[in-house]
């Protein structure tokens, strides 16, 4: 009896380790495929194709999993920063070549007599100059911004000062076209660990693109206020103009979109979006476009965490 006993039990054993085997020797060659197609990826992304993806493997979990999840991931940045690179050398491209074709063709009348070298063309040549140059910087800004590289240089900041003094800037322009310009930053907003050049530079941009878009008898309101859970500030940028239409309001932070009658570079928001994002905050737009009785107008709302100075 016993020796029946411990035959089956051989016979048990064995079976269970060939079955065994048999499903370690199918997982070895499953493992084995994935790694090859691994390989095979890696080499299409090494020769530029970053639209390569390689299957996942069937078991649900498991370190070649998450790697071929983590290739995957890595060949999908790689795809849209491609893309990303590719659309920056065309907007670029474009937006260069106005300033460019001006210069030249200033220069060339200049040479050829059908202008003279005076004052007044040199000027216009030096505009755009200066046009030219700006282009160049704000490029330089969105790309730092984009890559995570902006160097900031943080220090307490009191807001309302800030405020004051980057929209006071605006105030002759505001006033020669007939718009309302006000700020108000409540009591209750601290110093916030910030670098005011850049937090100054996204509210000259705020501004300007409310100031281009209200026409005259509008109103361009910039306040701040601490959020309810006391963890940010949040500032609120409104105009009384045009408005956005519904098809660019999803994109008005992208690269150089802009209205067709707009007279900006398309970088303004864009750079906005860059700095307030670099401080950990998040930025936002409402807009209704005006038509018949109904009165247009477009917010922007952007929050800067609150830190410690100390921190």
């Amino acid at each position: 009896m016993v020796g029946e006993v411990a035959r089956a039990l051989g016979i048990v054993i064995l079976v269970g380790g060939i079955v065994a085997l048999g499903v370690t020797g199918r997982t070895f060659r499953r493992a084995g495929v994935s790694l090859d197609e691994l390989v095979d990826a890696a080499r299409r992304v090494e020769d530029g194709d970053y639209t390569t993806r390689v299957a996942e493997p069937v078991t649900r979990r498991g370190p070649l999993r998450q790697l071929v999840r983590g290739f995957n991931s890595m060949a999908a940045r790689l795809e849209v920063e491609a893309e990303q690179r590719r659309r920056l050398l065309a907007d670029v491209s474009h937006e260069l070549r106005t300033p460019l074709t001006v210069i030249q063709g200033n220069i060339e009348a200049i040479l050829d007599g059908v202008h003279e070298a005076d004052d007044a063309n040199l000027e216009a040549i030096l505009d755009e100059t200066h046009v030219l140059a700006r282009l160049v910087d704000d490029l330089r800004t969105v790309a730092l911004s984009e890559s995570g590289n902006l160097p900031l240089h943080r220090e307490p900041t009191d807001l309302s000062v800030l405020a004051a003094e980057a929209v006071s800037s605006f105030q002759p322009a505001a006033d020669a076209a007939d718009v309302r310009l006000e700020v108000a930053v409540g009591d209750a907003v601290p110093l916030l660990d910030v670098d005011p050049v850049r937090i100054r530079e996204v509210f000259s941009n705020l501004v300007a693109n409310a100031l281009r878009h209200t026409p005259g008898g509008g109103s361009i309101d910039v306040s701040a206020t601490t959020t309810s859970d006391g963890n940010d500030v949040e500032v609120v940028v409104r105009d009384t103009g045009s408005g956005i239409d519904p098809a660019l309001l999803p994109h008005v932070f992208d690269r150089f979109a802009k209205a067709a009658d707009s007279r900006g570079s398309g970088l303004g928001l864009a750079i906005a979006r860059g700095l307030v994002e670099a401080h950990g905050g998040t930025i936002e737009v409402e807009s209704t476009q005006a038509g018949g009785t109904q009165s247009g107008g477009t917010t922007f709302r952007f929050r800067l965490p609150i830190r410690s100075t100390a921190d």
